[in-house]
């Protein structure tokens, strides 16, 4: 199994913190340490990391991790950064494709989950779906920034039927965490080539409209977006406890 982690924004409501938002402590580990060490202790041998802001840095932070841990990690970089995210699982889909690779676990540098959610994510994957995406049904939840969110409307079998920051209504919140094939990519190409800007949301609308993205409700498990100050002290907190192996 491999995994792609899109680590190559600028994060800018953290920048009071760290001015690389892959490498922001999170109580003394750096967010893409514990991303890299997630995916694989959830069954990933290989992990790429895409990186774009302060790149060099990021990179030469990845190579020190994979000596210390013995962890294969290689990295990808993206021209420029400031594309929409889309532009990154394409970028890590091809480096995962050049490696030897087909299907990946996808994962966002700011985001941390608890072990459960990665295990289960890396078992899901079948013939019937070309993306599975893990949801929250906890829309209310604390560690949900409203202002910030990717929402989910569910259709028939808990297939995702659309999917945005601005859709209303909405039944769960994206926990970006996907068990992804090269579906995903190729649609996000095509929606590129039909004329949207290029976020994974458009790809992930696409393979939507034809029945092909599938949802893994986490139930009760933890997990947070690391994406401002507030969350950042939320997950400061929290983390230790509940990624107790991680932290060792």
């Amino acid at each position: 199994m491999d995994a792609v982690i899109i680590a190559a924004g600028y994060g800018s409501r953290l920048r009071d913190l760290s001015d690389s938002k892959p490498l922001t402590p999170v109580a003394g580990v750096p967010l893409i340490e514990l991303g890299v060490r997630q995916a694989h202790a959830a069954g990933a041998a290989r992990v790429t990391v895409v990186t774009g802001h302060e790149a060099a840095r990021v990179e030469a932070f990845l190579a020190d991790l994979s000596r210390r841990s013995g962890i294969e990690v290689l990295t990808e970089r993206v021209a420029d950064w400031s594309r929409p995210n889309g532009f990154s699982v394409m970028a890590g889909a091809a480096r995962v494709a050049r490696a030897g690779g087909r299907d990946f676990l996808l994962m966002m540098a700011d985001h941390l989950f608890a072990a459960e959610i990665l295990h289960r994510l890396v078992r899901v994957g079948a013939p019937d779906r070309g993306v599975t995406l893990a949801i929250d049904h906890r829309t209310d939840s604390p560690l949900v920034d409203p202002d910030d969110a990717t929402w989910v409307r569910l259709g028939a079998a808990g297939r995702i039927a659309a999917i945005g920051k601005t859709i209303a209504p909405y039944d769960a919140v994206d926990c970006g965490a996907f068990l992804a094939t090269p579906e995903l990519p190729e649609a996000i190409a095509e929606a590129i080539a039909a004329g949207a800007a290029g976020s994974l949301s458009d790809g992930m609308q696409r393979l939507a409209d034809r029945g092909r993205a599938a949802t893994l409700d986490l139930g009760t498990a933890w997990w947070i977006d690391v994406d401002d100050p507030r969350a950042h002290a939320l997950a400061e907190a929290q983390a230790p406890t509940a990624l107790a192996p991680l932290y060792g």
